[in-house]
């Protein structure tokens, strides 16, 4: 997916041709305001085209400085209608096209779309397009960097084992992938067991396969999923929920790389990675018994931690931008997205669900709003609340006398509404600090607490 760069001042234009953008190239449109996070941004992830607005005589150097960083990057600049020697000034700066001020959004689309056409992906620079997925993971900012470049050195030794932890909803399936995309064994089979998903008694022979005989419906011998994984990578997804009893077998397999099928007496050797992944504490599980120390040392070779989305929140426009696209493809009326104040609010969200949290919402929004950008107030409850540090400001709805209806008002339901937008207010402001918010909202944290269960708000 090809992405527009678009550094406007005037937050109104800014949007309104991002929207158009959007809606007719259906394209990742990055926007900002500034030439320094336009900068940023272009070091943080690949640009396919920059459009630049009029800024300031000490700030008009912005295409020379994003091409000595990018030479290949096409620019289009915004110059005063018919002011020639702005146009002229532009031109000498290398600007692959003009553009005229005051805008017409069509002329900007025109334009933007023969840039599009005239730059070959394949020709631009040597960076990877992370801002389009590194092997599937979306990101931009600092911690996802940082997570990136790990991945690649993981993925040099192919043989250790990699413990992927992270929240529910963070990704670590496609964490799990990535490494073993990028490594020797990339071209072998990726086997993913979710030891969550499938019952106790049946995890054992889909892991270990069986013998004929085994047991009461064995007909005839069958391979698992370790023995599948010959030559690749086993992904063993939520590894905290398995047994004590399978355990200790997986504890072999990794120790000495063979495994015996169920009602087998022979080993099987074995040459596979295994990468594990879970949501929980697996120290805290050890100590609890629940977890065998040994087993976890020996999965805990290469410990891989993804941040939460609380924690890279310079992502989430990007992410919206991708599920968006994802949910436009082959609808004749498109979702638009979000306007300003929407996405603010969205970015101050502690996001409980993380990205699946947010893909679900794009989801859902995509279905009901076709055709139009959402705001503020057209966000579910929960999700209006303000930037990070703001004051808590949230009155009540009011209702005049003249729009009560005729059969009255829900009223617990007016009433609960206003109670989840307060408590994700507060979790907001405070970073998922319940007990600070428990102090914002003058109750025990016990109560919050009880709250944040009943409304089904997932804690952080």
């Amino acid at each position: 997916m090809r992405s527009i760069l678009l550094v406007e001042v005037n937050s109104r234009d800014r949007e309104l041709l991002a929207g158009a953008l959007r809606k007719e190239i259906g394209c990742v449109v990055v926007d900002t305001p500034t030439p320094e996070e336009a900068l940023n941004i272009l070091q943080r992830q690949e640009v396919s085209l920059a459009i630049i607005g009029l800024l300031p005589p000490e700030e008009a150097d912005l295409a020379v400085r994003l091409q000595s960083f990018d030479p290949s990057l096409p620019i289009i600049h915004a110059v005063p209608a018919g002011d020639r020697p702005h146009i002229l000034q532009a031109l000498h700066r290398g600007a692959f096209a003009y553009v005229n001020v005051p805008f017409v959004a069509e002329e900007v689309v025109i334009a933007a779309a023969r840039g599009l056409n005239w730059c070959k992906p394949e020709g631009r620079g040597t960076r990877m397009r992370r801002s389009e997925g590194f092997h599937g993971i979306i990101g931009c900012s600092p911690p996802m960097m940082r997570l990136f470049t790990m991945l690649e050195q993981v993925a040099q030794d192919d043989a250790s084992t990699v413990l992927i932890q992270g929240e529910s909803g963070t990704g670590k399936e496609l964490v799990a992938r990535a490494i073993h995309a990028l490594s020797q064994r990339g071209h072998r089979n990726l086997v993913p067991v979710n030891c969550a998903a499938i019952p106790d008694e049946l995890l054992e022979s889909e892991l270990f396969g069986y013998v004929k005989g085994a047991f009461t419906g064995a007909n005839q011998s069958k391979i698992g999923r370790i023995q599948y994984a010959e030559g690749g990578t086993l992904f063993l997804d939520e590894i905290g929920d398995m047994k004590p009893a399978l355990q200790a077998k997986l504890l072999r397999v990794l120790q000495e790389r063979e495994f015996e099928p169920v009602g087998g007496v022979k080993p099987v050797a074995v040459d596979l990675r295994v990468i594990a992944a879970t949501h929980r504490d697996l120290e805290q599980a050890v100590e609890k018994g629940t977890f065998r120390e040994d087993l976890y040392y020996r999965l805990n070779v290469v410990p891989v931690t993804i941040p939460p989305l609380r924690e890279r929140r310079e992502d989430i426009p990007l992410l919206a931008e991708k599920f968006i696209q994802a949910f436009n493809r082959g609808k004749k009326t498109p979702f638009l997205g979000f306007e300003g104040d929407a996405m603010d609010a969205l970015s101050a969200y502690p996001w409980p669900g993380n990205i699946r949290e947010l893909e679900n919402l794009i989801q859902r929004l995509s279905i009901f709003n076709s055709g139009k950008q959402v705001n503020w107030s057209e966000l579910p409850a929960k999700y209006q609340v303000p930037p990070a540090g703001t004051a808590l400001e949230f009155p009540p709805p009011r209702l005049a006398e003249t729009s009560w209806p005729e059969n009255g008002i829900d009223f617990h339901h007016l009433v609960g509404e206003f109670e989840d937008r307060l408590i994700a207010q507060a979790l907001a402001a405070t970073s998922g600090n319940k007990k600070e918010a428990a102090r914002l909202l003058n109750l025990k944290r016990t109560t919050l607490l009880e709250k944040i269960k009943k409304r089904g708000m997932k804690e952080l």
